[in-house]
């Protein structure tokens, strides 16, 4: 014989059920409001979160000055500019070789469109040239009607150029007065909040520093990886501009997906103008190669042991902030889970029961995510 349901029991579920779900919603909504927040004020946050991340790169030298007597001021200066010119000399290292062989590299190009107009009119394509004039004069003339939306684009990107440019300068000031200030955040956002507020905010800014520091650091490193073994596949098939290609491949590893494909393309793009059809396709296959490596293999490794997350972890975040985000969600995605774990591996801390007896005298405290705790690391607002 079958139990019959109990309605108290189940109304009571239901009711729990009901809670739960109000509850959740609850929850869910403040990230939303958040969300939404973020996107009002994107162009004062973007800048922000610009200098946060230079200023992770250049605190370590600023720290070294400021240990080693220097004023926080001076030496702050010091360090911004020579961010400056280490940032000028990349783009001379980049636009010099490139401007010097620009001729050569016309030269190619035509070259190159001939050879592949010659082997679109072979077999099996068998294209003719009244085909490819055809298709050309269609071209320009598509180019031609939609002259209005040409402008509008083109409108566009000077309007997103200059929105770059006055981003790269507001991150420019925002990281000197960081490094100058920002050792004194922490002491003085301490002594504005009230209660338990005045310990938990600071330890978990500080460790979401830590942590922020972490991932520059490991970014670095894999585009250096790339820059190295892309850089070497170029040097042994003499594929000119070696150098420029590996610092363009380093520099556009910060922006993930788009600036390895940006990248990759101007190689492959270089070699075939001036080395022709075979070793391009080798320089891509060799490209294919090390950015699998980097995706699966060196950024998942490298990434999970210096922000404290899982190698699926930073491969799913990294999918998800693309798909959410574009090009700036697949930047911010990896560190933005970084930092949702440290202030979920705090809050565990604080709400877990203590040990008792003789387990709690030989736990050893667990490191925060990312590294240990720096004194003088600039917290900035």
């Amino acid at each position: 014989m079958s139990a019959t349901l109990s309605s108290e029991k189940t109304a009571a579920a239901l009711r729990r059920s009901a809670r739960v779900s109000v509850e959740l919603l609850l929850v869910l909504l403040m990230p939303a409001v958040a969300l939404w927040l973020l996107g009002r004020t994107w162009s004062v946050v973007w800048p922000l979160i610009v200098a946060l991340l230079l200023t992770t790169l250049t605190w370590p030298f600023a720290r070294f000055l400021r240990r080693r007597g220097w004023r926080p001021a001076p030496a702050a200066a010091l360090v911004t500019v020579l961010f400056l010119l280490v940032g000028s000399g990349v783009i001379a290292l980049i636009a010099v070789p490139v401007a010097s062989q620009s001729g050569e590299l016309a030269d190619g190009v035509v070259e190159g469109i001939g050879r592949l107009r010659d082997w679109a009119a072979g077999p099996p394509l068998n294209i003719s040239d009244a085909q490819i004039t055809g298709a050309f004069d269609s071209a320009v003339d598509r180019i031609e009607n939609s002259a209005g939306s040409v402008v509008n684009t083109a409108v566009t990107g000077v309007s997103t150029v200059f929105s770059g440019l006055i981003t790269a300068i507001l991150a420019l000031f925002l990281m000197f007065f960081f490094l100058k200030d920002g050792p004194r955040f922490l002491p003085w956002l301490g002594r504005q909040l009230p209660g338990r507020l005045a310990t938990d905010v600071p330890v978990v800014a500080e460790r979401c520093w830590n942590t922020l520091g972490s991932f520059v650091r490991s970014q670095a490193f894999v585009g250096l990886l790339d820059a190295v073994f892309i850089g070497i596949g170029l040097w042994i098939l003499d594929v000119p501009l070696v150098l420029p290609l590996a610092v363009l491949t380093f520099v556009s590893a910060f922006v993930p997906i788009v600036g390895a494909v940006f990248a990759g393309f101007v190689a492959v793009l270089i070699a075939l103008v001036s080395n022709g059809l075979t070793d391009a396709l080798i320089v891509l296959a060799i490209i294919i190669a090390v950015q699998q490596l980097e995706g699966n293999v060196f950024q998942p490794m490298i990434q999970s042991r210096g922000l404290g997350l899982h190698a699926a972890v930073v491969l799913l975040a990294v999918t998800l902030g693309g798909s959410l985000a574009g090009v700036v969600g697949s930047l911010l995605a990896v560190p933005a889970a970084a930092l949702i774990a440290v202030i979920w591996n705090y809050l565990r801390e604080q709400l877990s029961d203590p040990l008792e007896g003789p387990e709690q005298q030989d736990r050893e405290p667990e490191p925060a995510p990312g590294g240990g705790p720096d004194a003088d690391a600039p917290v900035p607002a």
